[in-house]
């Protein structure tokens, strides 16, 4: 469940940072951080030939009679310099068989697996049947993760008027979350359902994500395959293509997102934060914390997962502290991965019920989102009536607080104008009456929406 937001639909979001390398940029380097250099040969991949063989007899196997740049596009690995060098042993081994060519050059080639090449597939296939981009090693990861987060945001209280604008904020509030952003480290929001913070949360990450970042499609520990990118909580990145200049192209193996941002409920386990081995394609999903590095980790209706509060605060203490997490493969190996993720903690409980202030005092920034005062529930009450389209009418916004939160000692939410006014409009609609907040359609949408205790 997430809060709702106290929002002004009027567009104005977080700063964009141009994020694309100039046509004359430096390969592995540009005005904005780091960029995946280009491939000239296989050794730039840091992967061995054999591994890389496996990964084409395993395309080919389930893709059938294919051309070389078609292989090319599937492993995210440039046919001349890289591939061609894998073509030729494979070909030489009499793994796969030319059936023709398609187009000029090499790439153009038709090929197709073997008999010989099939069971070498096979045997592949038993230790992992990934077959898609190439992946990258673990110390090329681990590297491009510091060199995109060398630079901590940092915003100033005009960037958080600025980004904020569009939420009915006090200014107390403000000069809270700013310090929270700058920390880049934990935040604990809490305090009654409805409020806003994740929504707070939510404009907070936009902040974060107006820059873009390089992250691989996978990583390569050992000959086991962990997948990075997951389309689901990964947003592409808008930014141009880049180029280097003389027709050189960045890694393909890396993909440019908007930093992420995600979010998990109580569906969270201790389990869905180390790897997830699929046994039965035997490779590796990364965790939500792996996914989310250079962004932000939301874990909403804090308390309400299957796992206790303070386990999942133990599972934090490390990487909160030493800015390293550790991750365990099936074979046992302990993995060091860089943890570069501002962590949020949001929570409708007492902060006293879930966890002790040893705990607490762990977690950077805690700040209690409340409920609105009148005039703040007034100036939300009138964005949501602009955005509904229903006039607004300060006469049954006083008759709405004067009979259903002063007479029943109601408290205020930040929600309750959305909610109300979409009942309301509800019921006009199936009245066939125009929706106005007339006495009638206010008692008629209150009295639907709100539950007697």
């Amino acid at each position: 469940m997430t809060d709702s937001p106290q929002i002004k639909r009027l567009g104005g979001t977080a700063p964009q940072v141009p994020a694309a390398a100039p046509a004359n940029n430096k390969p592995g380097t540009s005005a904005f951080g780091w960029n995946p250099p280009p491939l000239a040969k296989l050794e730039d991949t840091g992967l061995n030939l054999l591994s890389v063989a496996d990964l084409v007899l395993k395309v080919l196997y389930f893709g059938g009679y294919m051309a070389g740049h078609t292989i090319s596009d599937i492993v995210k690995l440039p046919y001349t310099g890289v591939l061609d060098t894998v073509m030729e042993f494979l070909k030489r081994e009499k793994f796969i068989e030319v059936r023709g060519s398609g187009g000029l050059g090499e790439a153009g080639y038709q090929y197709m697996i073997s008999g010989k090449g099939a069971e070498k597939a096979r045997e592949a296939m038993e230790r992992s049947q990934y077959a898609g981009p190439a992946p990258v090693t673990l110390s090329q990861y681990i590297e491009s993760t510091h060199e995109q987060n060398r630079e901590k945001l940092v915003v100033h209280r005009e960037d958080m008027m600025r980004v904020m604008e569009n939420l009915v904020v006090s200014e107390e509030m403000l000069n809270k979350i700013g310090p929270a952003v700058n920390s880049g480290k934990s935040v604990f929001l809490y305090g009654p359902p409805g409020n806003g913070k994740t929504t707070i949360a939510e404009t907070v990450a936009r902040m974060v994500m107006g820059t873009s970042m390089w992250i691989p499609y996978a990583i390569d520990v050992d000959g086991q395959i962990v997948r990075i990118f997951d389309s689901v909580n990964h947003e592409l990145s808008e930014d141009p293509p880049l180029r280097y200049g003389t027709g050189m192209m960045p890694d393909a193996r890396w993909v440019r997102i908007k930093r992420p941002m995600i979010m998990v409920g109580g569906e969270l386990t201790l389990a869905g934060l180390d790897l997830v081995y699929d046994d039965i394609n035997k490779y590796y999903e990364a965790p939500f914390q792996v996914k989310s590095n250079g962004g932000m980790f939301l874990i909403d209706d804090f308390g309400r997962q299957q796992v206790r509060p303070r386990d999942l605060l133990n599972r934090w203490i490390v990487p909160l502290e030493k800015g390293v997490d550790f991750l365990t493969l099936a074979t046992g190996r302990k993995l060091e991965i860089p943890f570069n993720v501002m962590i949020v903690f949001s929570t409708n409980l007492d902060p006293r019920d879930l966890v002790d202030e040893a705990f607490l005092r762990r977690i950077r920034h805690k700040i209690e989102v409340g409920d609105p005062t009148y005039e703040q529930f007034r100036e939300i009450f009138k964005i949501m009536c602009r955005i509904k389209k229903i006039k607004y009418d300060e006469q049954g916004l006083a008759y709405l607080l004067k009979e259903w939160y002063i007479n029943q000692d109601r408290a205020l939410r930040s929600v309750h104008p959305r909610d109300i006014l979409n009942q309301l409009i509800d019921i006009a609609t199936y009245m066939n009456k125009p929706p106005t907040l007339t006495k009638d359609l206010i008692d008629r949408a209150a009295a639907s929406y709100f539950v007697k205790l």
